[in-house]
């Protein structure tokens, strides 16, 4: 029992708001000795681990392709291709992409859509072209808020999207414990399945959320104007 110390150390780390990855770092650090590894074993650990994680060394491919496609003006061009289309709104495009991010995790693709690779230098400077299309130029409040919306996208739609796929490690594992600890026969497919209506649920609560986001851009910049012409007024 004395190894969950390192969940302690995790929970404390991040109430106090330090580095992720130092927090992690940490704890596994302080659980590895806790559990009687010597510090060789405990450098062993975290270099098979590293070593052994293709998710983790990825971003030193990503990262400076998506350097040098931002360098040379991808998010530019980006918001030029979203004002070719006048009827796709702020909301639309995100309902769009939180449909496609969903669709793309139920069939594996999970990788193929994300933060790095496409929220930041394409579906966010998107969708931030739609809203200057239509609002003219946008306070920096709105457009970070049109960001987090972006991202929310994302997360939701991979969240609930991913477990549709038969092959996802949260599946096989629910399956391997109940069947393990229960003795049943529980396949993939069943679970995948029953995962299907609570991904349908989650795209049209946050499909409609996304939605009312157009609404929201449509008082906002307005809000901006008066708050700042009241400002220019009071200074006179």
């Amino acid at each position: 029992m004395i190894v969950l110390l390192g969940v302690l150390v995790v929970v404390i780390g991040f109430a106090t708001k330090r580095n992720p990855l130092l927090v992690v770092a940490v704890a596994g650090i302080v659980t590895g000795f806790l559990g009687g590894l010597t510090p060789g074993k405990v450098l062993a650990a975290f270099g098979e681990g590293f070593a052994g994680s293709r998710a983790v060394t990825i971003f030193a491919i990503t990262l400076p392709v998506i350097g040098l496609l931002e360098r040379y003006g991808l998010q530019e061009r980006a918001r030029a291709l979203i004002a070719r289309f006048g009827r796709l709104t702020t909301g639309r495009f995100l309902a769009l992409y939180l449909g496609l991010r969903q669709i793309g995790a139920a069939v594996g693709l999970t990788d193929v859509f994300g933060h790095a690779q496409t929220v930041r230098p394409l579906a966010a400077p998107m969708a931030e072209g739609a809203a200057e299309r239509a609002h003219g130029q946008l306070p920096d409040r709105t457009r970070e808020k049109i960001r987090s919306f972006a991202a929310s996208a994302d997360n939701v739609g991979r969240f609930f999207g991913e477990d549709v796929f038969l092959a996802v490690g949260s599946i096989l594992l629910i399956t391997g414990f109940v069947n393990t600890t229960y003795g049943t026969h529980l396949e993939p497919l069943h679970l995948a399945l029953w995962a299907i209506p609570t991904a349908l649920c989650a795209f049209v609560v946050h499909g409609w959320r996304l939605l009312r986001l157009d609404r929201r851009l449509e008082r906002e910049p307005l809000t901006a104007h008066v708050h700042h012409t009241s400002a220019a007024e009071a200074d006179r």
